[in-house]
């Protein structure tokens, strides 16, 4: 049977490179090992000692098996394969986790002493409080410093200084981790009163003060400081067809990008599989696998991207996920990615679970986002084509504005389907939503812009396709689009948004509304709206703009003729992760008076099926849907308990 989720939004299928790759060659690195030794030749009986003098040694065809131990290095590949069946491949062997960490273990604290640690007016009694100083040794930095440099990287020119808090932006790259956890940085030392397990650099980035929880001596905890920028990431670019799978990469400190450099990065290399990994509490950036920044010169024939990113758990990226620009023909999938964004930077627009610039002829399937902080979970950044997002969950967008977000996309067709989108907070300033006491909001002819929140939020992005997805609790809507008229340069033009296609999805309990158009000239059919009220379903242009229900919807626009409206709840249990439909006793619209005319479906065996999305032959699970009518949403027929 054909992979339903691999079709592209132009019919053809994903190109699946990759090959059983030949080894000819194995070297072990084993630091636990009684005769390991870099000058040794590799052999399991007489491994290594490090991964990095194995990157030295590897040729084509080479796999290095590298076994369990903390490794605080960082990896520098000397070379890449040469083709799919002749990559150099860097795996854990299976005896434990291989953890390769950019920090370092440190000792040697004193009782901070010649600093303020009340401030001005503060009459608290802070007797009790310990702060502890540790004095960096320059001998583990070797021309890196995180101490010394801070967050924002090279390009600055997008930071709109007036609407952030550049603090952020301006604390140092180093972190300091207790135990395993981060601590939290402070701007000014006096801060440390205000809370534990946080930490100070001094101006000159040679000393660290801390105080940890219950005011505790850090000699009774580990305590580790990041010394490196990254864990994996070749010096040299352009190196391609490298493998790393199974490795456990932390605490890498790099900075904001633009540039994108991860803790695992592929140096603007292609052909990369990163498989089985994880990247625990990178500062900004986890994965890197495009161009890395568009000031580089462009290289004729350079081929950017064609990489997989497979099976990876990324936790708390301070900025980013996965970070791609120009990265054509990416296979992201079966990813969990948790707890992006803790930086809180979004204004600095690199900001997402996922960011890729220029993506083209992508796949993103099956991955899980959860918990993204003030950031998206997927964003696509101008000129995408022909990529496609299915069988997705995006969970609990924390302050976020867009679960995802498709910019600036004018030229071909993208396709989001299958996928679901569940709890999206929106980011606002919850005291600038105007007041409108009494009836003062009823006749205002504009809408106001100071909520947000969106499933789906499109920005000048022409002919993208909407179908089968559940979009659920969000903030404002769940999906939004607008026309930017004056993004362009040369040759180019402004996007419309238009001429979307909307197509079978289910709109549950969101906010504000379920669609917003920017104008009629686009195309809702098909959904089911469960559990919507007031009006859900509008056009902005011409002013003033229309707030419509479904009835309305389809007699002055023509839109959703085989839409339906329906009542009944939805539960996603995300211990057993599970979807699970119930009962709803409220009324709809919840006011008195005449029975609602409306049709309304009270169960799931009473939605009717839409004519069939023919890009979209499969569910979410990837199991080809009956034929003839299906039903709206991501699943090809509902049960009690929808596993995700």
């Amino acid at each position: 049977m054909s992979d339903l989720t691999a079709l592209l939004p132009d019919g053809t299928s994903f190109d699946f490179w990759e090959v059983e790759p030949v080894f000819d060659a194995e070297l072990h690195v084993d630091p636990g090992h009684p005769s390991a030794s870099d000058d040794n030749d590799g052999s399991e009986a007489a491994p290594l000692k490090t991964i990095g003098r194995a990157a030295e040694l590897a040729m084509p065809g080479t796999r290095v098996r590298i076994h369990a131990g903390v490794y605080r290095e960082c990896v520098r590949p000397a070379r890449g394969g040469t083709d799919p069946a002749h990559m150099i491949s860097y795996e854990a062997f299976g005896d434990g986790p291989v953890v390769i960490r950019a920090s370092e273990q440190v000792c040697d604290f004193k009782p901070s002493t010649g600093w303020r640690l009340r401030g001005w007016g503060d009459t608290r009694d802070l007797s009790c409080m310990r702060v502890y100083a540790h004095e960096l040794d320059p001998d583990m930095f070797r021309g890196y410093n995180p101490f010394c440099a801070v967050n924002i990287l090279h390009d600055r020119l997008f930071i709109e200084y007036d609407k952030t808090d550049m603090t952020p932006y301006l604390n140092r790259r180093g972190c300091v981790f207790c135990d395993g956890r981060p601590l939290h940085q402070v701007a000014l030392y006096n801060q440390l009163s205000e809370r534990e397990d946080a930490y100070w650099v001094e101006a000159n980035g040679q000393t660290v003060h801390f105080r940890l929880a219950g005011d505790d001596n850090p000699n009774n905890h580990a305590i580790e400081i990041t010394v490196r920028e990254q864990c994996f990431a070749p010096k040299t670019p352009f190196l391609s067809y490298i493998r790393v799978k199974g490795l456990v990469c932390e605490h890498a400190a790099t900075g904001a990008p633009v540039p994108q450099r991860g803790a695992i990065s592929c140096n603007r290399g292609h052909h990369w599989i990163i498989e089985d990994c994880q990247v625990n509490w990178s500062n900004a950036v986890a994965i890197d696998v495009g161009n890395e920044c568009w000031h580089h010169e462009i290289v004729p024939g350079q081929v950017i991207g064609h990489s997989v990113v497979r099976g990876c758990t990324i936790r708390d990226a301070g900025v980013c996920g996965i970070a791609g620009l120009f990265a054509t023909h990416m296979l992201i999938e079966d990813n969990v990615i948790e707890g992006t964004g803790w930086q809180r930077m979004e204004l600095s627009w690199e900001a997402g679970a996922i960011k890729l610039h220029n993506s083209v002829g992508g796949l993103i399937r099956r991955n899980v986002f959860k918990n993204t902080l003030r950031a998206d979970h997927l964003w696509l950044d101008c000129g995408n084509e022909n990529n496609r997002i299915t069988s997705n969950l995006f969970l609990n967008g924390i302050e976020q504005r867009e679960a995802i977000f498709i910019e600036c996309t004018k030229d071909g067709v993208n396709l989001i389907d299958n996928n679901v989108i569940w709890n999206v907070e929106g980011r606002f300033d919850p005291a600038k939503v105007p007041v409108e006491p009494g009836s003062s909001g009823w006749y205002k002819l504009r809408e106001d812009e100071s909520i947000n929140g969106y499933g789906i939020y499109c920005e000048g992005t022409d002919r993208l396709i909407v179908a089968h997805n559940l979009i659920a609790r969000c903030r404002h809507s769940g999906y939004y689009a607008k026309p930017v008229g004056f993004r362009m340069g040369g040759w180019q033009r402004g996007g419309t948004s238009r001429k979307a296609k909307i197509l079978n999805n289910i709109f549950y309990d969101c906010g504000e509304a379920a669609i917003v158009f920017p104008t009629i000239d686009n195309m809702s059919e098909g959904n089911l709206f469960l559990c919507m009220d007031g009006g859900y379903l509008r056009v902005m242009y011409p002013e003033p703009e229309t707030c419509l229900d479904l009835p309305t919807w389809q007699e002055f626009n023509g839109f959703d003729l085989t839409g339906q409206h329906a009542w009944f709840g939805l539960e996603l249990d995300e211990d057993a992760m599970v979807l699970r439909t119930c009962e709803r006793h409220d009324s709809p619209f919840d006011a008195p008076g005449p029975p609602c005319k409306i049709a309304l479906a009270r169960a799931p065996g009473e939605v009717r099926g839409a004519p069939a999305v023919a890009c979209v032959p499969g569910d979410y699970h990837g199991n080809p849907r009956p034929a003839g009518d299906a039903l709206p949403g991501p699943f090809a027929e509902w049960k009690d308990a929808l596993p995700l």
